[in-house]
């Protein structure tokens, strides 16, 4: 493990460290994000996938900060847009995810049911740049099948999870419990596969 070192989470988003931090919760890591540094210019995200998108934020914000990072992209994929809104999930028309979630219902109504969909989520790790750098890189993706809900349920979580039914807890993401949603989501299947990549190389 990294030991005694500091890892930085490339996010703002306190949801997102969050259930960062509940994923990798007992290693004995320093976690620190984004908001804990000096500000760092946001690189642009110029992937067309979610991995491209998780690589280049990694390498870009290991390099300003000097630090060894984790970053991660994710969003959701529905079917019958094609898997839109995808990479483009945070920036889907809407100022807040209540005209997302009004916006996006405008664009499924009428078709057929049901709205297939996923959450996505890679990740990236880059270990810091520098003389000492050992060049350490891994990469993970997770995901979740479900579909659109007929109508948001729920206040928990963050982002879309009120409107993605997952079908075996018979709730939308918005519904269930943070334990209940690391259990199955996205982002906790990427980064339980970081927590045994860094348990198993050592660092």
């Amino acid at each position: 493990m990294i030991a005694g070192r500091r890892l930085l989470v490339a996010t703002t988003n306190p949801g997102k460290l969050q259930e960062i931090r509940r994923a990798l919760h007992g290693l004995s890591l320093e976690l620190l994000s984004l908001s804990d540094l000096p500000l760092i210019r946001e690189p642009e995200e110029t992937g067309l996938t979610f991995r491209e998108n998780a690589a280049i934020k990694a390498e870009a914000y290991a390099t300003a900060s000097g630090l060894p990072t984790v970053a991660e992209d994710s969003g959701l994929a529905i079917d019958a847009l094609g898997g839109r809104p995808g990479v483009m999930s945070a920036r889907y028309p809407g100022s807040t995810y209540g005209e997302k979630f009004h916006n996006l219902y405008r664009e499924l109504a009428g078709l057929p049911l049901p709205w297939t969909a996923r959450f996505v989520c890679s990740l990236a790790f880059r270990d810091e740049p520098g003389a000492l750098a050992l060049g350490h890189r891994f990469a993970a993706e997770g995901t979740v099948e479900g579909h659109i809900a007929a109508q948001p349920r729920g206040s928990h979580g963050f982002g879309y999870d009120p409107v993605f039914f997952y079908p075996p807890y018979d709730a939308t993401l918005g519904e269930v419990s943070d334990e209940r949603k690391l259990a199955v989501s996205h982002r906790g299947a990427a980064f339980r596969q970081f927590r045994r990549w860094l348990e198993d190389s050592g660092l």
